[in-house]
């Protein structure tokens, strides 16, 4: 079984980039959920995910939108749950999944950015 990263706290657990530089070790955990997303099949899973109407989703209803195989699909949702980006919770045979919204949090604050930083072409 792996280890499961620890997730960072909510959206206030880190300043922006923009206004001051990220502590070393919320640089680590930080990352890994950025590199779980530079994945396009993650992405798209996580997008279905967090986009879903209810609030979460069966991974029976996840699988068949992609080409790939089940246990590929396993795969990918494993490193999203081990990233904290999202939970799940078994149903008899069935696992649904939902956003942490607050991991979400964390990673959209970082990239935030203050008007007067923006620069424009």
């Amino acid at each position: 079984m792996r280890k499961q990263l620890p997730i960072v706290a909510g959206p206030g657990c880190c300043a922006p980039i923009s206004q001051a530089p990220i502590e070393p070790s919320d640089a680590i955990d930080l990352a890994a959920a950025f590199k779980a997303l530079g994945d396009p099949v993650r992405l798209q899973l996580l997008s279905m995910i967090t986009s879903h109407p209810s609030g979460e989703v069966c991974v029976c209803d996840l699988t068949p939108a992609f080409s790939v195989s089940g246990p590929t699909i396993s795969h990918h949702l494993r490193v999203l749950r081990e990233t904290g980006l999202i939970d799940h919770e078994r149903r008899g045979t069935w696992v649904y999944y939902r956003p942490v919204r607050d991991r979400l949090g964390a990673l959209s604050g970082l990239l935030a950015t203050s008007a007067d930083t923006i620069v424009t072409a």
